[in-house]
């Protein structure tokens, strides 16, 4: 029996819980753009405490050989574990890394930025059980709503897991990447339960099949870019390392060739967004949603080559850093949701011309 309030009920939690997720990795560029992500050596509390100190007189005795001794013992079941499915040269790596029996010294800044991450996504798995408990009502019309719903819940406790290996593997660059990438499919769930329990009953559109190709390979070229960001920042990141976090003008001409290959694909994120946006604006009306969205995109990648240039030639401002990561976000989530109202349609009236 359909229930109007427990669906609406889903579609406000839902769509509360995308806001959420966005505002999640912008919080982890924050971390990541000020390196706080070892501001709390253990997870998931802070230094043992839920609310974490505020002054290194507030630390337990012997807090660091304590955590650095936690690091090694988690990180070799990690190891082993990539050893059990084959990844026998990456559990290697990180038996060797030398990096994790350096402890982490207290910085409260640093500290209170990365509690203030953990809360935010403390919240933000709070609305998505949410959505998973209400998505049944959609179980009528759709079955996919619960099961997509629900399987964003083993999604963000594998999420959870590896936040913690996050942690305790000191931030190592592949896991970080790999981190980011799940936080975009758990965000995709969610557009896409939103979008089914919107169009429930609606018809398919009719809209030609090289719209279709040409959204699609955008996506696809997004996530490749977002890909290629991930490890520019893991050179740079060894470059600050190297030189010690001092000569900052210089850590992007080190940064080698990924950072060239960033730049040049960005071109080339442009310029098949202007196809793309010539096809919207030929298949669907000016007031359509496929219209609205694709100017939305179309404005964010304009600010995102903004950011991008302040990062080249700024010498990497860690606020550009974190609206940088943000924006590469909301162009994904943009074109992701275009894909869908392709198929069907949010607006009534947003049909092909």
């Amino acid at each position: 029996m359909s229930n109007p309030k427990a669906k609406n009920r889903f579609r406000k939690t839902n769509l509360l819980s995308i806001a959420l997720l966005f505002v999640l990795i912008l919080a982890g560029g924050v971390v990541r753009s000020t390196g706080s992500g070892m501001g709390c050596p253990d997870w998931p509390k802070c230094f043992g405490q839920y609310i974490p100190p505020t002054d290194v007189t507030d630390l337990p005795t012997g807090y660091k050989d304590k955590y650095v001794a936690g690091r090694l013992a988690k990180n070799q079941r990690f190891a082993n574990t990539l050893d059990v499915f084959g990844y026998s040269d990456l559990a290697k790596r990180l038996r060797e890394d030398k990096s994790i029996l350096i402890p982490e010294e207290f910085n409260v800044a640093r500290t209170w930025t990365e509690y203030g991450n953990r809360l935010i996504g403390a919240l933000s798995g709070i609305f998505l059980l949410l959505t998973a408990v209400y998505s049944f009502s959609y179980r009528d019309a759709s079955k996919l709503i619960p099961y997509l719903s629900v399987f964003n819940l083993v999604l963000i406790a594998f999420q959870a897991w590896l936040g913690s290996i996050v942690v305790s593997s000191n931030l190592v660059a592949w896991i970080i990447t790999v981190h980011l990438l799940i936080a975009l499919a758990i965000l995709a769930i969610c557009i896409t339960t939103y979008h089914l329990a919107k169009v429930a009953g609606r018809p398919k559109l009719r809209v030609n099949p090289v719209t279709h190709i040409v959204t699609f390979l955008s996506l696809a070229i997004t996530l490749l870019q977002i890909t290629f960001g991930t490890e520019v920042r893991e050179k740079i990141d060894a470059v600050s390392n190297r030189l010690q976090g001092g000569y900052r003008s210089e850590w992007i001409k080190n940064a080698g060739d990924i950072f060239a290959h960033h730049r040049d694909l960005a071109v080339f994120v442009l310029v098949i967004n202007l196809l793309l946006f010539g096809l919207i604006r030929r298949a669907f009306s000016r007031h359509s949603l496929q219209q609205q969205i694709m100017s939305f995109s179309f404005l964010i990648i304009m600010l995102q080559i903004v950011t991008g240039i302040i990062l080249s030639y700024l010498a990497l401002p860690p606020y550009a850093q974190a609206l940088h990561i943000l924006l590469a976000s909301l162009i994904f989530g943009a074109q992701y949701y275009l894909m869908l109202n392709l198929y069907r349609s949010v607006n009534i009236h947003g049909g092909g011309r």
